[in-house]
């Protein structure tokens, strides 16, 4: 199965009615593994700030974590393993496996938790297969 499948059929997906607004998998490098169409362009120094935030949690709390253009708060996550972030009615979810960052963006009707359950399953799934 390529990158692109999971992104399309197992993040973009459809939860009671609702579907994510931007998904990617990438490397904890920055590299792009998939994306869907809208995800945001995003520079590399922001995927180094949220892997810093996984190795020092918290660390991102003062300034706020940043991708693309977007500003999020950081809310309560999983430390060293989920990140969670706030936008007005939207927000951020970053799961991290062995080597990848999977994120899901959405907007309201679509709930923080359904777009945690989307990304986590991903993430949970892709950890246990030492990805």
């Amino acid at each position: 199965m390529s990158w692109d499948t999971y992104v399309e059929e197992h993040l973009m997906c459809d939860i009671d009615g609702h579907c994510l607004t931007a998904a990617a998998i990438l490397g904890q490098d920055g590299s792009v593994w998939a994306q869907s169409a809208n995800f945001p362009q995003f520079k590399t120094e922001q995927v180094t700030a949220i892997m810093r935030d996984f190795e020092e949690p918290g660390s991102l709390a003062p300034t706020g974590l940043f991708l693309g253009s977007a500003k999020y708060m950081v809310i309560q996550g999983e430390p060293g393993a989920v990140i969670r972030g706030k936008k007005g009615s939207g927000g951020i979810t970053i799961k991290k496996t062995n080597q990848a960052l999977i994120v899901g963006i959405y907007e309201e009707p679509m709930t923080p938790g359904q777009c945690n359950m989307v990304v986590e399953r991903l993430g949970d799934y892709l950890y246990d297969q030492g990805l």
